[in-house]
């Protein structure tokens, strides 16, 4: 007797990953001339191609999603799909460890190496006598050699209150999955919706977080070394939460309408583990760019 075997569902062709990628070339072109423009200290149209890409992102996302939601729904997604799903959710996680770690890299050797030699240590006196004689070798920099001064980020108020808040919601979303996984729909909703909520609230925080920055701190993206590591990576961290926030959302519009059940339930447990990884990542933020 032949072994059967499990229907494995292949999807139709699909607008969205070339849409995705249009977004994405829209974002970095729109950002790097965002820059630029800023630079120049004029209004260009940097960023209306920033704002673009991000709009057609958005687009993608909920198209994606809405896609994903009528073939899981219609039953054409089966357990093998899931373990597929579930590895390449892994991969994309471990794809954004690379992709902080080459940040966290950039600022560790410009703190620890750079910083150093340039004050004449390891045998680098000539490097501090003949590049920047005045160089005092201390972090942050809030001196540039072209004499731009900036204020320092210390890790008080905007900065301990947003940890606070991702701590908290990452406890929130765990609770939340605990609850789905139990069939409690009330606590679950509760739950959810707290997560988002504070999500919601640490983008807002760092929004002031950053025109406190600017406009009390003169620190931008032109201040230097330690202006430029500090935006990187809280940037890219806050579109990695905005991220998350959106797919929370998601998730909580169909908690509402009744999606998932405990057995299958695998987006919100991607969104889950997405979210907590967000939370990591400003935990190791918090530390060494503010803390320390």
């Amino acid at each position: 007797m032949a072994q059967q075997h499990e229907k494995y569902y292949v999807p139709a062709y699909s607008p969205w990953p070339i849409m995705g990628a249009i977004g994405l070339f829209l974002i970095a072109f729109g950002a790097a001339h965002t820059v630029i423009d800023m630079s120049k200290e004029i209004d260009g149209w940097g960023s209306n191609v920033l704002w673009t890409g991000i709009a057609v992102i958005i687009l993608m996302l909920f198209g994606w999603f809405r896609d994903q939601i009528n073939e899981s729904l219609a039953g054409m997604h089966s357990k093998q799909l899931g373990n597929s799903y579930r590895q390449g959710m892994t991969w994309f996680i471990f794809s954004e460890v690379m992709f902080f770690s080459a940040f966290f890299g950039a600022l560790f050797y410009a703190r620890f190496i750079s910083v150093e030699w340039l004050g004449g240590a390891s045998n680098n006196a000539m490097t501090n006598e003949v590049l920047w004689p005045a160089f005092e070798a201390h972090w942050p920099l809030t001196l540039t050699p072209g004499g731009i001064e900036s204020g320092s980020m210390g890790w008080m108020g905007l900065p301990l209150y947003n940890t606070i808040i991702l701590i908290v919601s990452s406890v929130t979303c765990h609770l939340a999955h605990v609850n789905l996984e139990k069939n409690n729909r009330k606590m679950l909703t509760t739950w959810l919706g707290i997560t988002v909520l504070l999500g919601c609230t640490f983008l807002y925080f760092q929004v002031a977080e950053y025109i406190h920055a600017y406009q009390d701190l003169g620190l931008r993206l032109d201040s230097g070394v330690y202006g430029n590591t500090f935006f990187m990576l809280t940037g890219f961290h806050g579109v990695h939460v905005t991220l998350g926030t959106i797919m929370l959302l998601v998730m909580f519009l169909r908690v509402l309408k009744g999606h998932f059940t405990p057995d299958n339930h695998f987006a919100f447990q991607a969104t889950s583990w997405y979210w907590h990884f967000v939370d990591v990542v400003w935990v190791c933020l918090f530390i060494f760019v503010y803390v320390m």
